[in-house]
């Protein structure tokens, strides 16, 4: 039974002592604290005033009121358990808030300026918006007057090109009116021709008729 309660008892403080390594105390408020070399005060001080908020690493608790921690300087020695706090002081908490409140009015006042930035580039970029939509608008303007153009130069074209084949289809019927006129020059001129020569023939026959109709003489004997 003896061993047992001692095998209890070791596995205790092994577990304490497990603990108590991977735990970190702080020297608590308006206090310089001794650490010495051993758990209580007969012992000899080996580092002398460690101040207030100083950061101790803790080795090993008792139940004698002592813990051993590691002291910044590198010494390991005890210290008394009421004088040690499982948080940083006050003043050390209040730093902390303070930087962190410095730190977070920094951080805003960037963000205020990031956001003076943005609402810039957004004016800007309405701005661009706003001109960009007129240009389209006058480019929407012009492409119409453009497309009106070109339908103008199209209908331009067709009628162009209907009066070059009504020109063409003249120029076919003059081309056969001229033949047809010069065809029927050419038959009056035969025609007239041949009146020419009718009355020429006809003046010939009328030349060797007329002597033949004429009475003749008849010679007078009694004469």
């Amino acid at each position: 039974m003896t061993l047992f309660r001692l095998a209890i008892s070791a596995l205790f403080v092994l577990s304490s002592i497990a603990m108590a390594q991977a735990k970190t105390v702080w020297v608590d408020d308006q206090l310089y604290l001794p650490v010495r070399s051993g758990a209580g005060t007969q012992y000899r001080i080996i580092e002398n005033a460690v101040p207030s908020g100083t950061a101790l690493q803790v080795i090993e608790t008792s139940d004698t009121g002592y813990t051993r921690v590691r002291t910044p300087k590198g010494n390991d020695g005890w210290v008394s358990t009421q004088y040690l706090s499982d948080t940083p002081i006050a003043a050390d908490r209040l730093k902390t808030v303070s930087r962190q409140l410095e730190q977070a009015q920094t951080e805003l006042a960037s963000l205020k300026e990031q956001l003076k930035d943005i609402s810039s580039e957004r004016d800007t970029l309405s701005n661009a918006e706003s001109t960009l939509s007129t240009r389209s608008e006058e480019l929407q303007q012009e492409l119409r007057r453009i497309k009106s153009i070109a339908s103008d130069s199209i209908n331009l074209v067709r009628r162009n090109r209907e009066l070059l084949e009504d020109n063409q289809k003249l120029r076919n019927d003059l081309e056969v009116l001229t033949a047809e006129n010069e065809r029927l020059e050419a038959g009056k001129e035969s025609d007239f021709m041949l009146v020419g020569a009718g009355l020429v023939l006809g003046g010939v026959l009328l030349a060797l008729i007329i002597p033949m109709l004429k009475p003749t003489r008849k010679t007078d004997n009694w004469a």
